[in-house]
């Protein structure tokens, strides 16, 4: 068994995270789940949220990813993220931003295919931030 788990994040920009750790849980479309050393194999794609890296001491550092893939392999988990940061630098103003212009698509919405589409972003927008208003430097998930 390998001592952890070797994890990389990767955003069109840079390379935000390189180190192995004790676990990473990660927001799949499916949901949360956690990769340890001696992961099965999995990819998925990844829906915005929070990536929580728990180092050897079990000290969490978090970290933000909107959108990308997931790739769990023998040789550790890569994450392909279409934008990542550290939480330090997650950006609650610009999220609130968001959420007001998606409030304001929906009350917009003329079709009712239009309204569902509006009110998932809606939701899945509201679900973030509640999702930011828990996280206080712990384990969110």
């Amino acid at each position: 068994m390998a001592d952890g788990i070797k994890v990389e994040i990767v955003s069109p920009e840079r390379l935000v995270l390189s180190e192995v750790a004790k676990s990473v849980t990660v927001p799949g479309s499916e949901g949360y789940f956690t990769a340890m050393a001696d992961h099965a194999p999995y990819m998925t794609p990844l829906k915005p949220g929070f990536i929580t890296v728990t180092n050897a001491d079990g000290h969490g550092h978090i970290y933000f990813v909107r959108g990308g893939f997931a790739d769990v392999s023998p040789e550790g988990l890569t994450i392909l993220a279409e934008e990542a940061s550290p939480y330090a630098d997650f950006d609650h103003d610009e999220l609130a931003a968001e959420i007001r212009t998606a409030q304001e698509e929906l009350e917009k919405a003329a079709t009712p295919e239009d309204k569902s589409y509006a009110q998932d972003v809606v939701s899945a927008l509201l679900n973030l931030a509640n999702e930011a208003s828990q996280i206080n430097g712990a384990h969110v998930h």
